[in-house]
């Protein structure tokens, strides 16, 4: 296997940007995730480590090896496509051996590593199925197949998942983490899907317009987020932001906003620089937001709101919550004693709070 580094890429159309400046470190045998939305030069950085697209300023190394000018069949990559590309009229073995056939790999060669492949992805029994008899999930693991097959230093995948329906993408997921366990490959994966990037990357690269936002572990995305970007794409439901501002009393520090006033863990204050006072833009979870039940004791840390819409999954349930003129979400354990109409108690997890900057967006402390 091999790392993949990226030095300052960039990639421009004409006028537009759509890579600027990328600096990341793939490292050997990691499953790194590229996600943003849609336009944020996720797959275009990938296409450029692939070949299929011209590096317009920066390096791509691939190992030690520079591969700017490296053809893409001679860059020892494997690529996995949004759509299974498969040939219609060969079956799941001629699909998986094509590429081998290409490359002149002999016959016994060539039979050994499809039937490798297929035992590893369960597709033994399918071998002499056209693709036309095959399931969405069926055939996105013969693309997976024929990229194993060719034995790379790199796997690509560019939302392979995207065309199959949700339980069918759970399953993939769990497949694509094991068969990533097994083999010991580098795999770069792009994906919109931050809940896709969250359960399978050992690392993510959040990208926003082309620029790195954030590369780090999908736990420390979510507890430490770099700015409000992050802290919003990463986590479901996104994160609450409130307009708020910073106070100190008797050395004591709030964040107070329309319908709260929260008292600052003294930890946490040591964090917030000495230089910042005044407007804040204050981020809670609605992981660490909670109803105070009958009896609860009050602490002053809580947000009185009205219930407008509870959605319930199961055991756990969403409640989109009005506190004067803002919208916020709180997910808790299924209550059935809470319903639209209710006026309730928040209690607030004040050592979960986030605190940016108005201005940058940028995260004044970490939790």
């Amino acid at each position: 296997m091999a790392s993949v580094t990226l030095d300052r890429v960039t990639k421009k159309f004409g006028n537009l940007t759509a890579v600027n400046e990328l600096s990341i470190e793939v490292q050997d045998k990691e499953f790194l995730v590229l996600v943003g939305p849609s336009g944020c030069g996720k797959s275009t950085a990938l296409r450029m480590i692939a070949g299929l697209e011209e590096v317009t300023y920066g390096n791509i190394y691939i190992g030690s090896r520079l591969v700017n000018d490296v053809a893409p069949k001679d860059r020892d990559i494997a690529m996995v496509f949004q759509s299974y590309a498969l040939y219609p009229h060969m079956n799941v073995y001629d699909n998986m051996a094509f590429g081998l056939k290409l490359r002149h790999v002999p016959k016994p060669v060539l039979d050994r590593r499809v039937k490798d492949a297929a035992e590893i992805l369960g597709l033994t029994p399918l071998l002499r199925r056209k693709p036309k008899e095959l399931s969405g999930g069926q055939r996105q693991r013969v693309a997976v197949g024929r990229a194993i097959v060719r034995e790379p230093k790199v796997f690509l995948m560019d939302e392979p998942l995207s065309n199959l329906d949700a339980k069918l993408r759970v399953q993939m997921r769990a497949e694509l983490i094991k068969l990533h366990q097994r083999l010991q490959t580098t795999i770069i994966y792009v994906t919109h899907d931050q809940v896709e990037a969250m359960t399978m990357g050992s690392r993510i690269a959040v990208l926003r317009d082309g620029v790195l936002q954030q590369l780090d572990s999908p736990r420390t995305l979510f507890d430490h987020p770099a700015n409000m970007f992050v802290a919003a794409f990463i986590g479901s439901p996104s994160m609450n932001f409130f307009p708020a501002a910073l106070k100190t009393e008797r050395e004591e520090m709030f964040v107070e906003g329309a319908g709260f006033r929260l008292k600052l863990p003294a930890e946490k204050r040591r964090l917030i620089p000495a230089h910042h006072s005044g407007d804040v833009v204050l981020g809670m979870r609605p992981e660490y937001l909670k109803p105070r039940e009958n009896g609860q004791p009050v602490d002053g840390n809580m947000i009185k709101a009205r219930v407008d819409v509870v959605e319930t999954l199961g055991s756990e349930a969403i409640s989109y919550l009005q506190a004067g003129d803002r919208t916020f979400l709180a997910r808790t354990a299924y209550i059935p004693e809470i319903r639209p109409g209710m006026e309730i108690d928040v209690l607030v997890d004040t050592d979960r709070l986030h605190l940016f900057d108005p201005q940058t967006e940028e995260a004044l402390s970490l939790p």
